[in-house]
């Protein structure tokens, strides 16, 4: 799993002050394994996640199912990939809770 450090930037623009939450990853060794659910390549039909529901996207409360159809056409997405669970609850996958090589 990638590491986040917070840093925060604090700035001026037209005389009105911000603060900016910068995010800065620190990744893990190469070959490491991290099964975020925000590569496509890493989940499959039949697979055992955690997704957030759209509704529940405020709370963060996670919702485990298995994977029925992928949603997300692009290979990688920051929020985690897009997918239907064989019960038909539709969310973004948090968490890969087995893996490609168990299934």
């Amino acid at each position: 799993m990638a590491l986040t450090t917070r840093i925060y930037r604090i700035g001026a623009i037209n005389d009105i002050l911000f603060l900016e939450n910068l995010h800065i990853f620190n990744w893990k060794k190469k070959g490491a394994i991290d099964m975020n659910g925000q590569n496509r390549k890493d989940i499959r039909s039949g697979l055992e996640v955690e997704i957030v529901l759209k509704k529940d996207q405020r709370s963060g409360k996670r919702t485990r199912g298995v994977v029925k159809d992928i949603l997300t056409n692009s290979s990688f997405h920051p929020h985690g990939i897009k997918v239907r669970l064989q019960d038909g609850q539709v969310g973004r996958v948090q968490e890969i809770i087995t893996s490609n090589k168990e299934s």
